[in-house]
Order: structure tokens, then C-alpha cells, then sequence
């Protein structure tokens, strides 16, 4: 992976409402739930077959945390390279349905509003809509965020 130039980082007043942005993706696989479970959501449907089949879910499940954790991996690797990083200033999200082993992940994103900051001159607040797709095109998760997002510097 190749690191973006200034010129290629994108900045507040580059930023527009209705933009949108695409990732790559990500393949989840058994072994990977049951990992991230074991160390962060140690719960029986993330963690054991027969557990997950009797449960809620019908099968194992990725931690919805851990659908969150590839998300987050796939927005900082995409196409919407923003100046300073990925700056969170809180988030709504939701888990519609499961992610399943051998589920093909991807993250499309939409500006939803932009707001220059009044006592901040030099940043703004971006909301930004993403929604995490698996293999079928089903919604996995949908994170409606606020980003900080830098102005481009005046010389």
C-alpha cells in the first residue's frame, strides 16, 4: 500500500454533502471470530457451534465489535483518505444482521453533513453514514459517525 501525498488527502473544504466513498474488502473466516471473541466478547455464540445453532443468532457470529474493529480497518485503508487520520467524535452503529464465517466484508460511505467549527477555524465536523456489506450485499452494520476533519493549511 502506497501512502497518499498532501495533495491527495482530502481536507474539510474538500468535502462534500452526498459524497461517497468505497473500500476494499475483508473475508472473516471461523477462525478469526472465534480469536477476537475469546479475547474481547467471550460469549458461547461467538465462540462454539452447537452453542451458537441453540442461541438468538442460529449459528456462530462474529462479535458485533468485531464487525466494527474490520470496518474501522477498512475505512482507514479506502479511498476517503482523510488529512490527520480518522478522528472519531462519536458514533451511533447497529448490527441488522450477523457476520458469518466466510462473510466477504466491504464499506460504503456517504456524507451526510458538514460543518465548519466557529471556535476551531482550522477543523470542522464531518457526518459521515457507513454501511458494511457482506458477499450478498446484505447490511451487516450501518455507523452513522462524526469525524474531525482538518482545513486545508493557508501558506
Amino acid at each position: 500500500m502506497t501512502e497518499k501525498t498532501d495533495c491527495e488527502l482530502l481536507y474539510l473544504d474538500d468535502i462534500q454533502v452526498g459524497q461517497k466513498f468505497g473500500s476494499a474488502s475483508y473475508a472473516v473466516d471461523e477462525a478469526q471470530i472465534k480469536a477476537f471473541a475469546s479475547q474481547f466478547d467471550p460469549q458461547p455464540f461467538h465462540l462454539d457451534e452447537q452453542a451458537a445453532r441453540d442461541s438468538l443468532f442460529g449459528g456462530l457470529a462474529a462479535s458485533g465489535w468485531h464487525t466494527a474493529a474490520i470496518t474501522m480497518r477498512l475505512i482507514v485503508t479506502s479511498s476517503a483518505r482523510f488529512a490527520g487520520g480518522v478522528i472519531g467524535a462519536g458514533c451511533e452503529i447497529s448490527w441488522p444482521i450477523p457476520t458469518r464465517p466466510g462473510d466477504v466484508l466491504s464499506v460504503e460511505s456517504e456524507v451526510l453533513q458538514v460543518s465548519a467549527s466557529r471556535s476551531r477555524p482550522e477543523r470542522g465536523i464531518v457526518t459521515i453514514r457507513n454501511k458494511t456489506h457482506n458477499q450478498a450485499s446484505e447490511v451487516v452494520q450501518v455507523m452513522t459517525a462524526k469525524l474531525v476533519v482538518f482545513r486545508r493549511p493557508t501558506a
